[in-house]
């Protein structure tokens, strides 16, 4: 009796324990630090460009290539755009390193996000060649830098002058000539521009609770944007089902320090690393959150009940109706 009363304590013991980790392996993600297997450095381009291959569902079978001589491509929404000789936008990280010159993209987030080789890489006309760097990748490749910041491609960049990228996970930006983010302040096409930012004074929390006259109390995040539920994920295990044409509209909420907020338990706060780009994701009670791009003002609540699917949520990670 007493060997089974120990059984069944230990199972009950374990499954406390996964339930507070939210679900735990996350479909198996890799980790955007893990070690990744690319092109030997010398590698000849496809046809079409560096890293141009075949297109599958919407996303190209790209591979680590060299860039040739970049170009600058003049994009009506972001401004000048830095390309590689076929043409295809390359983009800059936020968790790489410019100082030192840093990669921390790698595994599945490699795979998404395609290096650019340094090999026979030049500047184009009217940039500043000496911005032009190389990295060592782990795998002994050595990856192009603009401004110490690793460059990449997308692979959902399917076309010369695309910047499906732009804003991804709130991480990935199309890089300017000078290595900065193209149109940094309208890149991840929220509408929080100077002019939004001149309507808001007080300075906010990371994350805090804001009392809604038709909703009640609902989270914001540190912009004051109103961060939403999707009914289509799941907190067991936590997995976001917002993907592909989805994160065009609706963008993952970035992790913040839990000793900062207020309003909320720390507690329920934790992170789901996104399988499709390596990008860290910031839950409440197991749940993805998100903002919504058709909210343009703080305090907007435009994405309430879209599709059904969409809701604010409560302090403690219920939808707020």
């Amino acid at each position: 009796m007493r060997k089974w009363q120990s059984i069944s304590i230990a199972v009950t013991a374990a499954a406390i324990m996964l339930t507070s980790a939210c679900g735990g392996s996350q479909d198996g993600a890799a980790p955007a630090g893990a070690a990744v297997s690319v092109a030997p450095s010398g590698a000849a381009a496809t046809p079409g460009g560096a890293g141009a291959g075949t297109v599958v569902g919407g996303v190209a079978n790209v591979a680590p290539s060299a860039a040739g001589k970049l170009s600058i491509w003049e994009s009506a929404e972001l401004g000048p755009v830095v390309t590689d000789s076929a043409g295809f936008t390359l983009y800059r990280f936020d968790k790489d390193t410019a100082q030192p010159s840093r990669s921390n993209c790698a595994g599945e987030c490699a795979t998404t996000w395609p290096p650019v080789l340094a090999d026979d890489a030049s500047a184009a006309d009217g940039m500043d060649a000496s911005l032009l760097g190389k990295v060592a990748r782990a795998d002994g490749t050595e990856q192009l830098t603009l401004a110490g910041w690793p460059l990449y491609r997308f692979a959902k960049d399917t076309q010369p002058r695309q910047s499906n990228g732009q804003g991804v996970g709130g991480t990935w930006f199309a890089a300017a000539p000078d290595g900065t983010k193209a149109n940094a302040d309208t890149a991840s096409g929220s509408g929080y521009g100077a002019d939004a930012d001149a309507g808001q004074t007080e300075e906010l929390p990371p994350l805090s609770t804001v009392d809604n006259a038709d909703l009640g109390e609902i989270v914001r995040d540190g912009e004051g944007r109103t961060l939403y539920r999707f009914t289509k994920d799941t907190d067991w295990p936590m997995k976001s089902n917002c993907v592909d044409a989805c994160l065009d509209k609706w963008k993952p909420a970035k992790p913040v320090d839990a000793g900062a907020v207020e309003g909320i338990d720390p507690k329920l706060l934790s992170t789901y690393t996104r399988p499709d780009d390596g990008t860290e994701q910031l839950a409440l009670d197991c749940w993805p959150l998100y903002w919504f791009t058709g909210d343009q003002t703080p305090g907007d609540t435009n994405g309430q009940g879209v599709g059904g699917t969409w809701f604010a949520v409560k302090a403690d990670g219920s939808l707020a109706k």
